[in-house]
């Protein structure tokens, strides 16, 4: 859990508040990006997740110049409907607060900031979130092929429910090779190329790794061959 990255956008266009806050984020959270105003903000926002970085938390103010605070958030929720957020606002700022509802919208700091209830509650954030990420990892790694099987992509292990089913090395290959953008047909040169490294290895020493893996799921066989095409799990 502790190799886990998170990252933070902080969205305020104060600067003193920007300042406090970014300085107790950095103490907590691995990565903090900064913006000031929610325009800037969903455009960095924007850019990240379109790299495949996206912010496990965004902190934001409400009144803001060019986009309102929850405008962004209406914004990033579009791209990422599971955006949890944090709001920075003053006591005022009730009509706004009773707009978030509904919108991922998991606490509020009221300026003037406290020191002390920041902290508690960013550290209970990044434990939430540390939480999930690891859930997610451990989700990620097993793949389910059927009701019967499902196989590990950290371990490299084939289950049958909990049974470990035995695999020689190149029939662990096959099934990689075969789970490699799963829903698409693998040819037999791609199976070749990624099981032995050399397309030239013959069609019958391939048949028959593939019907040594075939044997052991029988039960329910995931394996499908298309005529001509080649093989894909289904």
């Amino acid at each position: 859990m502790n190799d886990l990255i998170t990252r933070v956008l902080l969205v305020e266009d104060e600067e003193d508040a920007r300042e406090i806050l970014s300085f107790y984020l950095d103490t907590i959270f691995d990565e903090v990006e900064v913006a000031k105003d929610g325009q800037e903000g969903f455009e960095k926002y924007k850019k990240s997740y379109e790299e495949n970085k996206a912010f496990d938390l965004v902190l934001t103010d409400i009144k803001m110049p060019n986009k309102d605070g929850l405008s962004m958030i209406e914004d990033i929720t579009i791209l990422n409907e599971n955006q949890k957020f944090i709001i920075v606002s003053a006591f005022k700022d009730e009509e706004y607060l009773f707009k978030s509802i509904g919108l991922n919208v998991i606490s509020y700091f009221v300026k003037p900031l406290e020191v002390k209830n920041i902290m508690e509650i960013l550290k209970k954030v990044k434990t939430k979130v540390l939480e999930d990420k690891s859930k997610k990892e451990i989700q990620e790694e097993i793949i389910s092929l059927n009701s019967t099987y499902s196989f590990n992509t950290k371990s490299n292990l084939l289950f049958k429910g909990d049974e470990i089913i035995n695999l020689s090395k190149k029939e662990t290959l096959l099934l990689k090779a075969l789970l490699t953008n799963i829903k698409e047909i693998k040819t037999k040169e791609f199976l070749k190329e990624f099981i032995w490294n050399d397309t030239n290895t013959s069609d019958a020493t391939m048949r028959t790794v593939i019907k040594r893996v075939k044997d052991k799921i029988a039960k329910e066989d995931f394996i499908v061959s298309k005529k001509g095409l080649g093989y894909i799990i289904k």
